[in-house]
């Protein structure tokens, strides 16, 4: 079942780049002391956002695509974040993120994959998690699979999406 939930995150995240109501500040792009340099845009990989009704998805990866490499969905003003992502059969059932320092481990369900080969890595989280109020303020996160760290940085034109999908989730 949260299968399909997280397929539909990205057929909605990375099919439409989509619209918001919320207008937020610019995001900083900064990052503490210690915590190393800011990770550049990848070439045809992006941030997608997407309302719909009352639940937004966010979700990075390569448009029009099912190359999903973090998704995230939360219901309107709940402070709950759903966590998604694409791993390899035996992995760790946790989702490990990281931004400008701040580093968390998610406990994950995982659920065999329709599309990948693999499974889904589902998990939930909180708006107010430290890791994610940094992805907020510094505009980029950063997840680690099998000893790999792989940064998720916007393009300019949807670096203002992180922070319309947090005021979005509350």
């Amino acid at each position: 079942m949260r299968a399909r939930v997280f397929m539909s995150l990205a057929a909605l995240g990375l099919a439409v780049s989509g619209c918001a109501t919320v207008a937020p500040p610019a995001p900083e792009r900064t990052v503490t002391e210690g915590a190393g340099p800011v990770p550049e845009p990848v070439p045809d990989h992006d941030w997608f956002f997407n309302i719909d009704g009352d639940t937004a998805h966010m979700a990075y990866g390569l448009a029009e695509s099912d190359d999903l490499r973090l998704g995230m969905n939360c219901r309107r003003a709940s402070g709950r974040l759903e966590l998604a992502t694409v791993a390899e059969n035996g992995a760790a059932a946790e989702i490990h993120v990281e931004s400008g320092g701040e580093t968390e481990r998610f406990p994950a369900r995982s659920e065999p994959s329709e599309v990948h080969d693999g499974v889904f890595l589902v998990a939930d989280a909180r708006t107010t998690e430290p890791v994610f109020q940094r992805f907020r303020r510094v505009g980029w996160i950063a997840q680690w699979r099998d000893g790999r760290r792989d940064a998720y940085a916007p393009h300019p034109e949807s670096a203002a999406n992180i922070e319309r999908f947090f005021a979005f989730c509350g």
